[in-house]
């Protein structure tokens, strides 16, 4: 059900952690080449795995409260990429001499303001069912 406000909200996730994966990067190294996400292990697993929870999700719009948990979750792994980026770019060497950084370390947050939007529109349409259940 894609016409869904919810599966929207998570499609643009989706996209959002795919750019982020492969074309936006996250700063430039010394020598001018750019780091991008895929090139650390852990914010690699961390983006695949937000990218795999909010697709899943789109999936499951019959099942309304695991769709909602699952958005907390990725929510939370989300949180974690956005962590391992701060302290990455924190402690990179030669900081005080070249200190550009890309836009990829702000795609999580923008993820998480969408996936927020997409479990208040999850909780709407469960209390909407609940309210329709209290009729029959």
């Amino acid at each position: 059900m894609i016409q869904r406000r919810q599966s929207l909200y998570l499609l643009v996730v989706v996209i959002l952690n795919g750019l982020l994966l492969t074309y936006v990067p996250l700063w430039k190294q010394q020598d001018n080449s750019w780091i991008f996400a895929s090139d650390f292990v852990e914010s690699l697993i961390a983006i695949i795995a937000s990218l795999v929870l909010a697709l899943i999700s789109i999936f499951l719009f019959k099942k309304r409260k695991l769709q909602f948990v699952l958005g907390r979750l990725n929510i939370l792994i989300n949180f974690f990429a956005i962590g391992f980026f701060v302290y990455t770019a924190l402690n990179l060497p030669g900081e005080m001499e070249i200190s550009e950084k890309g836009i990829g370390g702000l795609i999580p947050l923008v993820s998480i303001v969408f996936l927020a939007l997409a479990n208040k529109a999850i909780k709407k349409d469960e209390d909407l069912v609940k309210s329709v259940d209290r009729f029959r």
